[in-house]
């Protein structure tokens, strides 16, 4: 991928929690590049840095040392370079987590515009969108259903409905198949992927669980905040 713009290029990435004795470096000088079109799995045993990896890639967590940049953009370098990291996630970034996070005095329909709408897409764009990624992911007969009446599943692909609803460049899932059992969790994988090649997005999962290596066109090993293999 020599001539490919990476969309996601951290380099020298630290985390350090606390200062003096007490303090912990959760993430040391982490260096690597993920492409558009890629699934890439940070795998490696809980407390390994995975999370807090991945939280700065999405913005969320402030590094203290290196560089990261984003869709050939520098964010961070000794500080934001941006002025609003809720912005840049809103348009840029989708995430995917463990517990789905669905907001549940909203149907399926709302939980999925939300975004799209907050981005300034007006309501019959975002909900023709909405309709379309449900379908697509096979719950589009789900749209006016809350989401407790889901299945784990169900509510699983309705969060990677939302991750999509603002094209972004990036999608950044935390344990997604962790809720799931062996099958479900393999067709949650195996449709990330397609989603990755067939939408051009980088999807960067964090797991621990070794059957779903086979899916994946990267793996980015974190072992006591190193990163021990690429």
């Amino acid at each position: 991928m020599e001539n490919q713009k990476s969309v996601i290029k951290v380099e020298k990435i630290s985390k350090t929690y606390g200062a003096g004795e007490s303090a912990v470096m959760a993430v040391k000088e982490a260096s690597f590049e993920i492409f558009k079109g890629e699934t890439v799995a940070l795998l490696g045993p809980s407390g390994s840095g995975k999370t807090t990896l991945i939280t700065m890639i999405g913005c969320i967590t402030e590094p203290t040392g290196g560089k990261l940049f984003l869709d050939g953009k520098i964010i961070y370098d000794n500080g934001w370079k941006i002025h609003d990291t809720r912005q840049l996630r809103r348009e840029k970034i989708g995430f995917i987590f463990q517990s789905h996070n669905l907001i549940p005095f909203l149907n399926v329909e709302e939980n999925v515009t939300l975004v799209p709408i907050m981005n300034g897409l007006s309501d019959e764009i975002a909900k023709n969108k909405a309709k379309e990624l449900l379908d697509y992911l096979g719950v589009g007969d789900k749209l006016h259903v809350k989401p407790s009446q889901l299945s784990g599943g169900q509510s699983q692909r309705v969060a990677i409905a939302r991750s999509l609803a603002n094209n972004p460049k990036i999608i950044l899932a935390d344990e997604p198949t962790a809720a799931l059992d062996g099958e479900r969790a393999l067709s949650v994988m195996q449709l990330l992927k397609k989603l990755a090649k067939e939408q051009d997005v980088a999807i960067v999962v964090v797991t621990h669980d070794d059957r779903m290596i086979p899916l994946f066109d990267k793996i980015i090993r974190v072992n006591d905040g190193y990163i021990t293999k690429e």
